[in-house]
């Protein structure tokens, strides 16, 4: 099999507690083909054996932290081994501080991976720090995430992977305002004022995503109107940032449950930005997902 089958290869690595097992399902739920705490002397074995697969997976991610070691050396050498194969790995990298992986640990109550070796959590993090110090420095991404939750993360992580490419990507985000609104939107938009699917008992089960309660809000003259004022004044001013030096924008819509009205209209202005010409955008509901 040609080695170009497979076209995207990301290593994760990073602190545990730093959010690596959260990266690795974002980016499962992007079509990668995940596998995690994989020796790292047996990937290129790994990618090999994948590409003589009769349909070897176009995407795929292994995560490699220190419950491996004497392994992390081994690293470079299996990234050149994997590129003289074809393929250009980029290693992701995640940490935290050390504060913040202390109270992360004291909430979940979990062990850390290196505990085993009878050391105090304070140390085990230092410990798993060092161990890693070698990866971290040859990361393609470095991401910080003590001052991230999982959704921010999986936001930055699909902007990273899901949107990554030439021009401006778009994320369409929909929330609920209870939970406060998103730290990191460039644009939000507030769906409280239109007709609330939620008071429909048939519906309030359902979300955004489904047919009924898209067909109720489509049935709705106020919402119609709210939907080409916004999506006016987006068409307007979204190509604007294209000559900015950034590379994905999040427009967000808020609403009190962010079950219905808000993910019913992140979804219909990703289907628009798609219909008009934007090849980079994803929608993500952060009270769903």
């Amino acid at each position: 099999m040609s080695p170009q089958q497979i076209s995207d290869m990301v290593i994760v690595s990073g602190m545990s507690g730093s959010g690596k097992s959260g990266a690795l399902h974002t980016l499962e739920d992007l079509g990668y083909y995940c596998t995690d705490n994989l020796p790292a002397e047996m990937l290129p074995a790994f990618v090999e054996s994948l590409q003589n697969n009769i349909a070897p997976p176009s995407k795929v991610a292994v995560g490699i932290d220190s419950r491996n070691p004497g392994d992390l050396n081994d690293v470079p050498t299996a990234l050149s081994r994997i590129g003289a194969m074809g393929l250009s790995p980029r290693l992701l990298f995640l940490e935290a501080d050390n504060d913040i992986l202390l109270r992360r640990y004291a909430d979940t109550r979990r062990r850390h991976p290196l505990s085993h070796l009878g050391l105090v959590l304070s140390d085990a993090i230092s410990l798993d720090r060092q161990a890693l110090k070698p990866l971290r420095q040859i990361a393609d991404i470095l991401i910080d995430t003590s001052n991230m939750n999982i959704h921010e993360m999986r936001r930055r992580i699909l902007a990273e992977f899901g949107l990554s490419g030439t021009g401006l990507s778009l994320l369409f985000l929909s929330f609920a305002y209870r939970n406060g609104v998103p730290p990191d939107a460039d644009f939000v938009f507030d769906a409280r004022v239109l007709p609330n699917p939620h008071w429909d008992a048939t519906l309030r089960p359902l979300s955004g995503r489904d047919r009924e309660v898209r067909e109720y809000l489509d049935a709705q003259p106020e919402v119609i109107t709210y939907v080409n004022q916004v999506q006016g004044f987006l068409d307007t001013w979204l190509p604007k940032l294209r000559s900015e030096t950034r590379s994905y924008a999040t427009i967000a819509f808020g609403c009190s449950g962010g079950r219905h009205r808000s993910v019913y209209l992140a979804e219909r202005l990703t289907q628009h930005a798609s219909d008009n010409g934007w090849t980079e955008v994803a929608a993500h509901h952060r009270e769903l997902d």
